[in-house]
């Protein structure tokens, strides 16, 4: 089947004063725009209780951003920085976090040309021992390397990072990382290390938010989906069909597929990730009815989600991953997506509402808030040009419910 999409349908003008620099003082003083059935309101996020249905499943994506940009040097002296952006040996989370001595990673290498050959290296002191960390590509895969890292300091990999590496705040806000982009850049509920970009929707949530959400009755349920890099690629092709969606990670356990289940028809995804995450347990789902298997080691195509026939509802999906993963003892099911979900008659059968930021122009997140709400993004984007909504990552939220 071809699919066209004309990306240029999807832009609209966003001045730079618009685009939030830096966050609010208050988490959830932000203001949120609610869109209900067509209808258009405004309320601070604080009071998302208020407009939110009763009973709603809200679903978070509980990754940690890791301090993934490490300056290096070469010997002479020239400035190398490299983003790490997902492990390769061990290429788990949890082993490539954990590892001592050795590891090697998919990196992004800035000042590339500076490094054709040799290592590049940090020398530092840790616990009064003059140690150093060391690197080496090892393989060119267009604009991505492998590199691998070697260091004598008695710290694991993840401890490294902590210890020498900056957060990757997004390449829009054009300045560097500062001491507030630690803590905030990062959500109150962050759990998992693996992400390069934050899943910003969440970080209007604070404590006592939540807390006050629980106490009205709302119900919670974690998913975890590693935000790559390619999250802020931009759509370069006219037809954002010939787009090639990068790929992320995503975790889930049997308790959360059983809530989901139990919730099915009011679950509320908080951000974009997670709403790829929810929407690609349909895949898996799939993959059992057809061949008895969700074969989760082979990612979940670009467009594999519209081959499924619309009559295979959510809720039929989510019974038959749980039964497998009861039948199989699974606890948690870990797969790769690179779904895109689009105007192209794309169904959604998990997701009932979405909380999501305000996307860049020609974005493929900014298609997917088109594919739930239809051509009313230009009444939402406008209404929230015209009053004084901060946009992207640091900026003001929007509530989405279709019915």
């Amino acid at each position: 089947m071809e699919r066209h999409i004309a990306i240029n349908d999807f832009d609209y003008p966003l001045p730079d004063e618009r685009i939030a620099k830096f966050p609010l003082a208050e988490r959830s003083a932000s203001k949120l725009l609610v869109y209900r059935g067509g209808e258009i309101s405004e309320r601070r996020f604080a009071d998302i209780g208020d407009v939110l249905p009763a009973g709603q499943l809200i679903v978070f994506n509980n990754t940690k951003v890791i301090r993934a940009r490490i300056i290096m040097h070469k010997p002479s002296g020239a400035r190398i920085e490299v983003f790490c952006l997902e492990p390769h040996a061990p290429a788990d989370y949890e082993r490539a976090f954990a590892v001592t001595g050795t590891c090697e990673w998919s990196c992004i290498v800035g000042n590339r040309k500076k490094w054709k050959e040799g290592y590049v290296e940090i020398n530092f002191d840790y616990e009064g021992a003059a140690v150093w960390l060391r690197a080496w590509i090892v393989e060119e895969r267009g604009r991505e390397c492998t590199v691998r890292f070697e260091w004598s300091a008695p710290m694991t990999f993840g401890q490294l990072l902590e210890h020498l590496g900056r957060i990757p705040i997004p390449p829009y806000l054009n300045r560097d990382s500062e001491e507030i982009d630690y803590t905030r850049y990062q959500t109150v509920y962050s759990k998992f290390e693996g992400s390069v970009a934050a899943p910003t929707a969440g970080l209007h949530f604070t404590p006592e938010l939540l807390e006050s959400l629980r106490g009205r009755g709302f119900d919670f349920a974690e998913v975890t989906l590693h935000v790559g890099a390619g999250t802020f690629l931009p759509v370069k092709d006219e037809d954002a069909a010939q787009h090639p969606m990068h790929t992320e990670h995503f975790e889930i356990r049997r308790d959360t597929v059983r809530q989901l289940l139990a919730k099915w028809g009011a679950v509320t995804a908080v951000g974009t990730t997670s709403v790829r995450t929810l929407e690609s347990l349909a895949a898996l789902a799939w993959r059992i009815h057809t061949t008895g298997s969700p074969d989760a080691g082979r990612v979940i195509g670009q467009w594999e989600l519209y081959d499924i026939p619309t009559d295979y509802t959510g809720r039929t999906a989510l019974g038959e991953l749980l039964g497998w993963m009861e039948r199989e003892g699974e606890e948690r099911l870990k797969a790769a997506t690179q779904i895109m979900i689009t105007p192209l008659g794309y169904t959604f059968r998990i997701v009932r509402n979405i909380i999501t930021n305000f996307h860049q122009p020609k974005s493929t997140l900014l298609l997917l808030v088109s594919a739930y709400v239809g051509d009313d993004w230009r009444r939402i984007y406008d209404y929230a040009l015209g009053h004084d909504f901060r946009f992207l990552s640091y900026g003001d939220s929007s509530l989405l419910m279709r019915d």
